[in-house]
């Protein structure tokens, strides 16, 4: 047994598959261009797909534009939801006074905390 060697081949070196009998799905190619840093980007869709009309850009990550003919196509945005920021959300459980009111209660008691000492001179 020690006189024979295995041989074969190492794992994900080639594949045992052939393209025989494999039929290839029709492909389009569109190009979208990019409203910030005019850059062109060529993707590659099923010719069945339905192509989205903006891209995110490779370059820049602005949106890119698909290409039709001379222009680009148009993007309606008038659906999208702007992002609520943390106070734009606190502010629609408590007021501006409700909210002052509980940051003095919290410096009070972060004071409290500190000493008496100290309390007494920042509150002076």
């Amino acid at each position: 047994m020690a006189d024979r060697s295995l041989r074969g081949i190492r794992l994900g070196a080639q594949s045992l598959q052939s393209e025989e009998g494999v039929v290839f799905h029709e492909r389009a190619q569109h190009i979208y261009t990019c409203s910030s840093c005019g850059r062109d980007t060529t993707l590659t869709f099923a010719a069945d797909a339905e192509v989205p009309p903006a891209w995110e850009c490779r370059t820049c990550g602005a949106e890119a534009l698909l290409r039709v003919g001379d222009g680009t196509a148009t993007v309606d945005h008038s659906g999208d939801k702007t992002p609520r920021s943390h106070w734009d959300m606190l502010l629609e459980r408590r007021t501006i006074p409700e909210l002052e009111e509980l940051l003095e209660e919290r410096l009070a008691y972060l004071r409290a905390r500190r000493g008496g000492e100290d309390a007494a001179k920042l509150t002076a």
